[in-house]
């Protein structure tokens, strides 16, 4: 059975962050670990999925999956066998070790610092993340210092994802064909996509969908911020098989052409720029080199600096800085 079989109610209550944070909610909060059958059977996301009607088999693939994607984001995920029988994993109990994820006990906060992370929790705001997710702000509370004023109300909202996470979460879960349309920098029309959708990762800031092109048969990875229309799943599904260690297939894509495109940059010392640059990057005696994956996005930043940069290498990247400073003259120039 899948997400698109169940009722409604059970849809809205399966959204797949939320099925995560509930299970990194249940596996920290036990010392001795869970088993699978009482994680499948008792944490929000999989109960209400076993109640309507979804297979062992299935549940099983899914915590899986969920522990693969948890344990590429960092999260350590413990598996605590049999100590007479280490490798049967029947009965095997699954935690997340507390200590390695608390703050250390020399970490103290003002009242002004909690008021800055009670602010910055509520950007995730309500049209981000489902009640049981939205009751993790109250938990600053726990720290027994008091916010002032109530600031959440000024808060801005915004979205956790772009509109096409979503389908495409619930397309790698199914193992689904999805398409969409694309557009890339510098075309007037987007394409239509069709790809085997394997894997999402963050990178750098920027989610991006990971997958096997049907068209031409080979893996390739899509910025979600250039889906410009509606992602959907197709009949045809592929292989299951596929998935696995896809997100980490993806990350080393990502890192390995990062390493082989780099730029080298002029940067004004105390300023932004230098902030930001110099903790991606190398020294070097005329300025800092810094790795990057494309080349537009990465134009979009040095832009955003202004003079505090200036590009020294590669032309390419120079002359699309360039061309979005300019394009930002005459947009000013016309305002006046």
């Amino acid at each position: 059975m899948s997400a698109d079989d169940l009722p409604a109610s059970a849809a809205a209550r399966n959204a797949p962050e939320e099925r995560l944070l509930n299970l990194v909610v249940a596996l920290m909060a036990t010392d001795q670990g869970l088993t699978k059958d009482t994680i499948l059977g008792s944490v929000s996301g999989y109960r209400e999925q076993a109640e309507a009607g979804a297979s062992k088999d299935a549940l099983e693939k899914m915590f899986e999956r969920d522990k693969e994607n948890l344990r590429a984001l960092g999260v350590p995920i413990e598996t605590i066998g049999d100590r007479l029988e280490p490798d049967d994993l029947r009965q095997a109990r699954y935690r997340v070790p507390t200590s390695e994820y608390a703050l250390p006990e020399e970490i103290t906060f003002a009242p002004e610092e909690i008021a800055v992370l009670n602010l910055a929790a509520g950007v995730w705001g309500e049209a981000s993340l489902s009640v049981d997710a939205r009751s993790g702000l109250r938990k600053l509370g726990s720290l027994g210092i008091a916010v002032d004023e109530p600031i959440i109300g000024y808060s801005p909202r915004i979205s956790l994802h772009e509109a096409a996470f979503a389908p495409l979460q619930r397309a790698i879960e199914q193992c689904r064909v999805v398409t969409f349309p694309y557009l890339k920098p510098g075309e007037e029309h987007p394409r239509t996509r069709r790809i085997r959708p394997l894997a999402l990762l963050e990178y750098e800031g920027r989610w991006h969908v990971y997958g096997i092109d049907v068209e031409i048969e080979r893996e390739r990875t899509f910025l979600l911020s250039r889906i410009v229309g509606a992602v959907k799943a197709m009949r045809q599904g592929f292989d299951e098989s596929l998935r696995e260690r896809a997100g980490e297939r993806a990350l080393q894509g990502l890192e390995d052409l990062a390493r082989r495109q780099t730029a080298l940059l002029e940067v004004h010392p105390g300023t932004e720029a230098a902030l930001r640059l110099h903790r991606r990057g190398t020294p070097e005696i005329q300025g800092v080199r810094v790795p990057f994956v494309d080349v537009h996005i990465f134009a979009d930043e040095l832009a955003s600096y202004g003079p505090e940069v200036r590009v020294v290498d590669p032309p390419s990247l120079r002359d699309e800085v360039r061309r979005r400073l300019q394009a930002a003259l005459e947009v000013n120039g016309a305002a006046r």
